[in-house]
């Protein structure tokens, strides 16, 4: 019996939680981006560092999967990863960004889009140590991206670096640290009724002044 496809069109429901004005915000989108995250703790969210990044190749073709915020502040967003990764190829053919965090339990989310630089060695460093040993120990056995004919191997490569540092600390892999993405553009959008939802961008200017207006949904 063939199975009952669902009907996509028939999902949906009404944002009616909160709203956003333009006139309320803070100053500063560092400042609005900390209020927001704050209050998004406060709602206990899974994995409310959760984000999306988008990438893409020097020709266009984009790639966007989920990371985990780990740093901010007004210098940019911080995420670390694997340089030998899709991702990281696609940032050093092109430097630019998007990340995306949605709260559903809040009817929020917000894009963020600017350039990327590499962290430093210290700084990558500085958070490795701060990993759970066996996230330090998958980091030097997993070389991301690549592809592997079982998970044995993985596993096995694991179990060698278990071995290999197993009397001492862990030292941070060459090839594996973070990335700050630099913002010029925020956008925070609150769900409102009917589609009619709020969003209020900030734009960087020359003067390193942010410009504060509202979209149209």
């Amino acid at each position: 019996m063939k199975e009952e496809k669902i009907s996509v069109v028939d999902l949906r429901i009404e944002y009616k939680k909160g709203t956003l004005d333009e006139h309320e915000v803070e100053l500063s989108p560092f400042d609005q981006f900390n209020k927001w995250f704050k209050e998004a703790i406060s709602s206990e969210i899974p994995e409310v560092n959760a984000m999306t990044l988008a990438t893409a190749t020097k020709h266009g073709r984009p790639s966007a999967r989920t990371v985990l915020l780990k740093q901010y502040d007004d210098k940019g967003f911080v995420f670390f990863t694997n340089y030998g990764s899709k991702k990281a190829k696609d940032l050093t053919d092109n430097p630019q960004a998007a990340l995306l965090l949605f709260w559903e339990p809040l009817e929020r989310q917000i894009r963020i889009v600017g350039s990327v630089e590499k962290v430093s060695a210290a700084e990558s460093f500085e958070y490795f140590r701060t990993r759970p040993i066996d996230s330090q120990l998958g980091a030097w056995a997993s070389q991301q991206s690549t592809e592997i004919s079982a998970r044995a191997l993985l596993e096995k490569a694991f179990g060698e670096m278990m071995e290999k540092f197993k009397n001492g600390q862990i030292p941070l892999p060459p090839f594996w640290g973070g990335y700050r993405v630099i913002p010029d553009e925020f956008e925070f959008w609150q769900g409102r009724a009917s589609r009619l939802h709020d969003r209020v961008a900030y734009q960087k200017q020359s003067n390193h002044n942010w410009k504060i207006v509202r979209l149209s949904p």
